[in-house]
């Protein structure tokens, strides 16, 4: 433990089982995205997870958590972050937001990805393609070390980059993650001002920019879970689980350990073993 908000800090065996964890979300996400079609129904994704779930003995560690009803959460277009499969039909080129996790003996993985469902619109595809950008800034920073506000500095140095105005969500930021899917410390999805606690090994995070191609300022709806943004704007979400270790970090819910996404920062993760 350290700072003052009791961090968890995970030995080398816990992080290999949390590794496990990743990989089952990893599958969670595959077999997600090749049910991703126009006319799929967001509930047909949520059974498709809960299959690969059941083959690998793991738990969703959404079913339940606070009453959600669903295995996963699946947002659409101006949906942010936590909708609820259902009837809704999918169409060509909506936006859809997949938000996975799994608990494999008792520990966490939660990972995200946005995908367009057919042809891309080219703004759609700027903004899936920013917010996977911001998410692997995001992650080289953390494995530069420091303080964890880096990782909001990373973020927001992306999105401001972009051709044209996009908006990160504030209301909504990454977080610890280990024997519970949210624990401290938050991860700041924009510069703050704060160094927030310093990185260390053993401390595992959740890292999941949630960028509009509007205002970034959301509202939930009347099922007290979805959130949408405020004027309509479409939304996209990325979130991978990373693990800080004694020589570097390994990103917990990408088969590769994070290879390919921190090549351009000139990152290379480093596994456990």
């Amino acid at each position: 433990m350290f700072g003052q908000r009791r961090i968890e800090l995970k030995t080398h065996d816990q992080i290999r089982v949390m590794r496990r964890a990743g990989l089952v979300v990893a599958d969670v996400h595959d077999a997600v995205r090749t049910a991703l079609d126009p006319g799929a129904r967001t509930r047909e994704l949520n059974d498709v997870a809960a299959a690969v779930l059941e083959r690998a003995g793991a738990a969703s560690n959404f079913l339940g958590y606070h009453g959600f009803p669903g295995v996963i959460c699946v947002s659409v277009n101006d949906e942010v972050v936590h909708g609820i499969p259902g009837e809704r039909v999918l169409a060509e080129g909506d936006v859809v937001s997949v938000d996975a996790g799994a608990i494999v003996d008792g520990w966490h993985a939660d990972a995200a990805f946005t995908a367009v469902v057919g042809e891309a619109d080219p703004t759609d595809r700027g903004l899936v393609d920013l917010t996977d950008a911001a998410l692997w800034a995001g992650i080289a920073a953390l494995a530069r070390g420091g303080r964890l506000g880096v990782v909001g500095d990373a973020v927001e140095d992306v999105v401001a980059s972009g051709d044209r105005e996009f908006g990160i969500v504030r209301e909504y930021v990454g977080h610890g993650i280990g024997t519970q899917m949210h624990q401290p410390p938050d991860v700041l999805n924009y510069r703050s001002g704060h160094r927030g606690v310093k990185i260390k090994p053993g401390l595992c995070v959740a890292i999941e920019p949630m960028i509009s191609a509007g205002s970034g300022e959301t509202e939930v709806l009347a099922d007290d879970w979805t959130v949408v943004t405020t004027d309509g704007s479409r939304a996209a979400h990325a979130e991978h689980s990373v693990a800080v270790h004694e020589n570097g970090v390994w990103v917990l819910t990408a088969r590769d350990g994070g290879a390919a996404g921190l090549a351009p920062h000139g990152v290379s993760p480093v596994p456990l073993d």
